[in-house]
């Protein structure tokens, strides 16, 4: 609906309230054209008009706990949809919301009960069976998902959702046939969607098909949108793997200028350049990203891997206990610097560096 139209109905239906000011259903259809608007805090005050006239109105406490949840204040939102529950304990929609509000939460065993039980009140719903499917990829037990999102594509053959992501998931299980299949769906429902082509880009370069696997990286660049960002990089990866090292380090160029203060595309330049024997140019490629990312504890990682290929292994050791400091629990980083510090030790006491 055009803004101009929803004014307009805004504006009719506020004339409705101030003549029938105890008729709830103007305050809903209200509450619905500020959500098509996009006004959310216009949303929540009509909500709490409701709620003022009627404590026990469910699609009011349901709309409530859903605003909290966009808000992502969950707590909230959480004890919206409990009074909702304790209201109306056979609504399929509630246990869905409160799954929801657990997922975020990476509560498994809650999120998965609730989800369950809005299952048990509507087994035909696929949106529930994608719920499911997405809380178990996130776990990162990706032959479960597949299951449920099957069941969703059973019942809704055209879901996009359950495409992409069973798809996802099947490149997850290196299952790329599959996983091709699944894409190529969605890409036939939906041919502008620039990242399912994307997405068959890099499923065609793992297969190996480096001419299919340009021709959907290009398509996916001319398409509206906007992470351009994200096609290079999978652009850029993809040449690299086909050993085209110089087309690669020029699409990095090209993502460093459309996003010159991300890191991803400047790590990925470096690590390639590492990688063909460039170390220095690589270690000079971290130090600037440091200039301006100076708290990213993954460069500081990388430089000393670089410093450590250049033989300077002092270098290496101060660079890892940068990292250190900036992440302290993070077990890799530990891991790397105690062995390169061993290894120092090793040659220290062996007369292999000055003392």
């Amino acid at each position: 609906m055009e803004k101009q139209e929803l004014e307009k109905q805004i504006n009719e239906t506020i004339m409705q309230m101030t003549q029938e000011p105890h008729n709830l259903e103007h305050y809903h259809k209200l509450s619905r054209l500020y959500m098509e608007m996009q006004d959310y805090d216009k949303v929540i005050s009509v909500l709490e008009s409701i709620l003022a006239i009627k404590p026990d109105d469910v699609q009011a406490l349901v709309g409530m706990g859903t605003m909290w949840y966009y808000e992502k204040d969950f707590r909230k939102s959480l004890q919206y949809y409990n009074k909702a529950l304790d209201i109306n304990p056979k609504n399929y929609l509630i246990y869905y919301n409160i799954g929801n509000v657990f997922a975020e939460w990476k509560n498994f065993p809650k999120a998965l009960f609730y989800y369950n039980r809005a299952l048990d009140l509507n087994s035909k719903n696929p949106e529930l069976y994608n719920a499911i499917a997405l809380l178990y990829q996130d776990n990162e037990d990706y032959v479960e998902s597949k299951a449920y999102y099957e069941r969703a594509l059973s019942l809704d053959p055209k879901n996009v959702t359950a495409l992409v992501d069973m798809g996802n998931v099947c490149f997850k299980l290196f299952d790329y046939e599959t996983a091709l299949e699944l894409y190529k769906r969605v890409y036939d429902l939906d041919i502008d969607n620039k990242t399912v082509a994307m997405c068959i880009g890099n499923t065609y370069a793992l297969m190996h098909q480096k001419d299919e696997a340009y021709s959907y990286f290009e398509k996916a660049l001319k398409l509206d949108g906007d992470n351009n960002y994200r096609v290079l990089l999978c652009y850029a990866i993809a040449h690299s793997e086909f050993g085209e090292s110089e087309d690669a380090l020029k699409i990095y160029d090209k993502a460093i200028e459309l996003e010159p203060k991300r890191v991803n595309a400047y790590q990925l330049k470096a690590n390639l350049l590492a990688n063909i024997g460039r170390v220095a140019e690589a270690v000079e490629i971290y130090k600037n990203i440091l200039h301006f990312a100076p708290n990213d504890a993954g460069t500081y990682l990388l430089l000393g891997n670089g410093h450590y290929l250049e033989g300077d292994i002092e270098k290496a050791i101060s660079a890892y206990r940068a990292a250190i400091n900036l992440e302290p629990t993070n077990d890799e980083h530990k891991l790397i610097y105690n062995l390169v510090i061993n290894e120092y030790i090793d040659k220290k006491r062996s007369g292999e560096v000055g003392a």
